[in-house]
Formats: C-alpha cells, sequence, structure tokens
C-alpha cells in the first residue's frame, strides 16, 4: 500500500495562507474550503497535515509569534550592551512594525485571544502561554535596565504587561480609525515615560 510521501512546501503554504486569511478575515469567517482554495490544494492535503481548522489555527499562530520573536531578537538593538538602549531600540523596532500597511489587520495573537478564548480552550492556553513568554522578554529586559540605573521600586512585570496591553489595544484603535499612526504615537509616548524613570 502506498503512503502519502511529505511534502514540507504544501504544509508551508497552508500555514502561509491560512495566516493571511486569518488576520484579513479573523479565524471564524475563514473556512477550509478557503484556505485550500486560496493555498490551491486539495482538502485530502489539508487533512493530511492538520486534523482540523482548530489543530491549524494553533500552528498558525505558533509561526506568527516565533516569527514575531525571531526578527526582534535577530534586530541590531539587541547587540547593544547598555539595557536601557535595548528597550529603547525595541519600542522603536515595534513603531516601525506597527507602520507597516499589513499591521492594518491587527495581530494575530491578540486577535486570536480577543475572539477565540471563550469557546477554543486550548488555544486561551496557547494565546497565554505566549502572551507570557512575551512578557517575560520585555521583564528581563527592564529589570536589566533597573539593576543598571539604579531604579527602586519599579514593579517590571506590571510594567511589560502594561506595555504588551498599550500594544495590542493601539493596534485595535488603530484598527477602527483606520490610522496606523495610533500604534506608533502611543508607543512613543510609552517610550518617553520610561525616559522619565531612567533618567539619571
Amino acid at each position: 500500500m502506498r503512503t502519502r510521501q511529505e511534502n514540507p512546501a504544501a504544509r508551508e503554504k497552508l500555514l502561509e495562507t491560512s495566516q493571511h486569511l486569518m488576520l484579513a478575515k479573523g479565524y471564524t469567517a475563514t473556512s477550509v474550503e478557503e484556505i485550500c482554495e486560496a493555498a490551491n490544494l486539495t482538502k485530502g492535503s489539508f487533512f493530511h497535515y492538520f486534523a482540523s481548522k482548530e489543530d491549524l489555527g494553533k500552528a498558525v499562530l505558533d509561526r506568527y509569534v516565533l516569527s514575531m520573536f525571531q526578527v526582534a531578537r535577530d534586530a541590531p538593538f539587541m547587540k547593544k550592551k547598555d539595557p536601557l538602549q535595548r528597550l529603547y531600540g525595541y519600542i522603536d523596532f515595534m513603531i516601525e512594525v506597527s507602520k507597516d500597511p499589513a499591521r492594518r489587520s491587527g495581530c494575530l495573537l491578540g486577535n486570536f485571544a480577543q475572539v477565540l478564548t471563550d469557546t477554543h480552550p486550548e488555544i486561551r492556553t496557547q494565546c497565554a502561554a505566549h502572551f507570557n513568554l512575551w512578557a517575560d522578554m520585555l521583564k528581563q529586559q527592564l529589570d536589566a535596565a533597573k539593576a543598571a540605573y539604579k531604579v527602586k521600586g519599579l514593579d517590571t512585570g506590571s510594567l511589560a504587561d502594561h506595555f504588551i496591553a498599550l500594544f495590542e489595544g493601539s493596534l485595535m484603535l488603530a484598527k477602527t480609525r483606520q490610522d496606523l499612526e495610533v500604534t506608533a504615537n502611543n508607543l512613543f509616548h510609552f517610550k518617553n515615560y520610561l525616559k522619565s524613570i531612567f533618567v539619571k
């Protein structure tokens, strides 16, 4: 009996197409049939790689978040010795990310968290894990800056959560107002707030 051979390119095409459609239309409004048609693949190919639409959604979310983290981790600002300059560099990086026209559809992580947490418990857990990883990454940089600049009484964990809430909320405002500058302006205010905390 012949078995279907693995085709990594087909799986990647399904993931890429699904990410594009789910960002543009949302998870719920995107059907398996639509994904297969846009990817020019059969439903048989789809179910060879994914047991269900939810299984696909989880894979798409992991792919999206990993890609964002990798780009930030490999960016030039991460090579700066001063942890505060790394923080400023990260904020500047996120400002530039927010100006990308593709951001008009928001953030897939935020979109999934907002729409699917009540109906898809596994995706809710996955979103929580990604948000925690993001917050931990920011907290590490804030802790390093706090130590280097001898800042007392700063709750770095809460501040990391505040940045994420600010970024995700700003994307929603930008989306509804159709104005990408909303996110950039709000992150600029956050950067100024950090400067007021860490001033020597």
